[in-house]
Parts: C-alpha cells; sequence; structure tokens
C-alpha cells in the first residue's frame, strides 16, 4: 500500500500550532487560487505548501482560521460550496458542510462569506499571526476588518492591535519530518530513482533534451506522481554549466555529457536528484576526472551529514576536496591552500552544497540558529547534497576541459547515527554509469 499522510497528523499539527500561539489570538492561513495560464485555461493547481501542511485540503479558494480566544481553541474553513453546474464542469467539491467530518475541523464556512466574517473572527483577539507577504489579498482584508473593528469600538468592539508572522512557527515544525512524512518522501525519491534509471538507459546520441524530460514525466506519472516537484532540467554538454537550464531544446551530441536534474512530487513531497552521465554511455578521460572529483567531494560531505555536525562543515570539505583536485589538474593555478583561503574555488563551485527538502523543493527551515551560528543537524531533517563543478565555455582554461559540468545530488534523511540516502538506488560511480547504460 502506498503511503499516505492521515487526517489525524494534520489535525496533530493544528493542535501543535494552537498550543503555541499565546491566549486571545487568531492565525490565518489561505490556500492557493487558480491561475489563468491562457484565456480560460488555466495552470495545473498546486496547493500552498503551509495550507497543505496544515488540513491535506487540494481544493483551491480555502481559507483554514485557528482561533485561541477566551481559552478555547478552535479551527474553522473556509472553501468553495458545493455547486453541481461547476462541479459538471470542473470536478467535485468537497463542500463546507462536509468539511467538519472530511478534515477533522470544528467549523466550515463558505468562501464567500470570509471577507464579511473577518471581522468577526478577530473580533477580542489582541494578535493576528499570518504569513507575511503570502497572500496580499488576505493581508489586506485582515488590516480591513482591523480597520473596521477599531472604528466601532464605542460598541463594543475590540480590535487586535499587531499582526505578526506565523513563519517561524510553522517553519520550525516543517523542518522536522514525521515517520510517514518521510514514508512520502521515500516513495516519492523510489519513484525518481526508477525514472533516473530509465532515461540512463534512453539515452543516446541524436536524442533531444526534451526527450529526457518526456522520458522522466512518463515514469513520475505511471507510478503515482503526476508532476515534477520544479522545472525539469536537461542541460547536455555546455548546457550543464547553465545551473537553472530549462530549456531542453537542444539535441545531445555524441560525446558529451548531460546533466539531469530533476525529482517527482507525491503527494506534496520532493524530491530532488541530479545525475550527469555520457551520452553515448562512456566517459572521455577529462569527464572521468572531473566526474571522480565531484563524486570524491560529495563522499567528503557526507561524512558531516550526522547529528551534532553542521551543513558549513560538509560545505567545507566537498569544497576542500574540489579545490585541492582542481589545483593538481591547473585548472586553479597556483596554491592549494592559497586557493582555498582565497574562495577560488567558488570560480567552478558556484553555489551551495545543499538545502532542505520537504514540501517545496527548496523548502523553509533555518540555516543559522538564534546566535548566528550553523544550526546543528537533528534527525528528522531531510536534506541535498548537490557539489558540482561547471567549467563554461568561457572560462580561460585550458580547452580539454571546457564545456564540462557535473553535478551529483542525493536526498538524505538525518538518523540518529548518520544518514539514510533515500536515492542511493540510482546508479552513480562510473562503473555502475556506464555498467547500467550498456546493457540495455
Amino acid at each position: 500500500m502506498q503511503p499516505v499522510i492521515p487526517q489525524d497528523e494534520f489535525l496533530q499539527r493544528r493542535e501543535r500550532v494552537l498550543s503555541r500561539m499565546p491566549q486571545n489570538t487568531v492565525a490565518i492561513v489561505s490556500g492557493h487560487s487558480e491561475l489563468t495560464r491562457s484565456n480560460d485555461t488555466e495552470y495545473p493547481f498546486r496547493q500552498n505548501s503551509y495550507f497543505h501542511y496544515l488540513t491535506g485540503f487540494n481544493e483551491p479558494d480555502a481559507v483554514l482560521v485557528l482561533s485561541k480566544i477566551e481559552g478555547q481553541p478552535r479551527s474553522l474553513l473556509f472553501c468553495q460550496n458545493k455547486d453541481p453546474e461547476a462541479e459538471v464542469w470542473h470536478g467535485l467539491r468537497l463542500g463546507f458542510h462536509n468539511a467538519m467530518h472530511a478534515l477533522a475541523v470544528d467549523e466550515g464556512r463558505d468562501i464567500d462569506s470570509f471577507e464579511d466574517d473577518v471581522s468577526e473572527l478577530l473580533n477580542g483577539a489582541s494578535s493576528v499571526l499570518v504569513l507575511m507577504g503570502e497572500d496580499s489579498v488576505l493581508e489586506a482584508q485582515v488590516r480591513d476588518a482591523i480597520d473596521f473593528l477599531r472604528a466601532n469600538e464605542r460598541k463594543g468592539y475590540v480590535a487586535p492591535h499587531r499582526i505578526e508572522d506565523l513563519r517561524s512557527t510553522l517553519d520550525a515544525m516543517r523542518q522536522f519530518k514525521s515517520t510517514q512524512e518521510l514514508a512520502v518522501m521515500r516513495e516519492a525519491a523510489r519513484i525518481s530513482s526508477d525514472a533516473f534509471k530509465r532515461i540512463m538507459k534512453f539515452c543516446k546520441p541524436g536524442a533531444m533534451e526534451y526527450q529526457l524530460e518526456a522520458e522522466l514525466q512518463h515514469e513520475f506519472a505511471m507510478q503515482g506522481a503526476p508532476a515534477p516537484a520544479y522545472g525539469i532540467i536537461c542541460g547536455g554538454g555546455a548546457n550543464a554549466c547553465i545551473l537553472h537550464y530549462t530549456d531542453n531544446r537542444d539535441v545531445l551530441h555524441d560525446g558529451d555529457l548531460v546533466l539531469v536534474d530533476a525529482g517527482a512530487e507525491y503527494q506534496g513531497y520532493a524530491a530532488d536528484i541530479t545525475r550527469t552521465f555520457p551520452v553515448n554511455g562512456r566517459f572521455s578521460e577529462e569527464q572521468a576526472m572531473i566526474y571522480n572529483i565531484v563524486l570524491k567531494a560529495q563522499q567528503a560531505a557526507f561524512a558531516h551529514i550526522k547529528p551534532g555536525d553542521t551543513l558549513k562543515a560538509a560545505t567545507e570539505a566537498a569544497a576542500k576536496v574540489i579545490n585541492d583536485e582542481l589545483t593538481l589538474l591547473e585548472i586553479l593555478s597556483g596554491d592549494a591552500d592559497e586557493n582555498f583561503a582565497n574562495n577560488r574555488w567558488k570560480k567552478f563551485f558556484i553555489h551551495g552544497l545543499g538545502h532542505w527538502l520537504g514540501l517545496d523543493v527548496h523548502d523553509v527551515g533555518r540555516y543559522k540558529s538564534t546566535d548566528g551560528e550553523p544550526l546543528t543537524f537533528q534527525p528528522g531533517m531531510v536534506l541535498t547534497v548537490e557539489p558540482g563543478i561547471y567549467i563554461s565555455r568561457e572560462s580561460g582554461v585550458d580547452e580539454r576541459w571546457r564545456g564540462i559540468g557535473v553535478r551529483i545530488e542525493d536526498d538524505l534523511i538525518v538518523t540518529e547515527d548518520g544518514f539514510e540516502n533515500m536515492t542511493q538506488a540510482v546508479p552513480k560511480t562510473i562503473e555502475e554509469i556506464e555498467s547500467w547504460m550498456q546493457n540495455k
């Protein structure tokens, strides 16, 4: 049976938020609306990650209200009402009457009444918690409601005297994944790993970058993940040196490498894998040398993925490998220690080592503690580790290295005694890649 986040877990998350809210506080979190793509067609709907985290509800135009006034915690969901005519065209709706049972909230109301009801919900609260900057329409509605309450204080209304950001509370919760979240993320990683193994078999000279993308999306969808977690990157040759290359329109040439960065989104949770492999199934000498540096750098970083260690230490370990090896190859000139001290390796390793992973591919969560020191890893955190070397055609180094771009990325869960690599099934060493690609 495929893993699913149970409704009880969403209820427990809301209860945790309520327990952390001061008395006489109201928190409001809105879902996304559909976005027009062209004329009367919309982009595929994707729910707001914060709203999804608290409700698991995947319909547009909904708002969650968590209220803690006079010691009475309660939850209220506004959503679209049932509408047989609209449902014939666009699909069934839950309807606010069904929200109490289906979503385990205390009350459901029609979303059309939200703007009129905000004042009532905020009356008597001392503060309002929203996701600042997330939904300008909601923030305007909250401010209008506060203005109304202030203007009518003689009638006995009590207006909140401050609006605060809910992010810090939710981000801290989302940074640690539950047992069931990890099960869902393992499934996203498994589906994504299968897709990468598929494209390695498919890849050949003359294929198009967009054909690799199509093969990935086909495998995602066939295994229950209808959409990628982000724009897929399939960069052949020098395109691999463009970090967020998503055009995916060029032909794959014999003798080039192709860098593919992709991940399935499964039940809202992202996977994020990068592999770099030869179009023809065989690494050249130069490609193999650069590739093995990146692989060595990743292994050096892996040694620091454990409780009590830091992403900063892992980054420095990977950077030291890249710096020293590029100096040995004279891609970096001069002394290795001096190059490292002066960050000259950043010319070729031009991004961070990794990021948190979860409902967003670049998931929320702090990287530094409140005292400014690097945050230490703890069990339940999930992150990517993705060192890379990018030698553009304009880099000015020896011609033999130009146009080589390599990144290797895996998805790791921090455990009690180290880490679990959720994406280790994808061939990664040169021997594994060549063997897998040639045995078609």
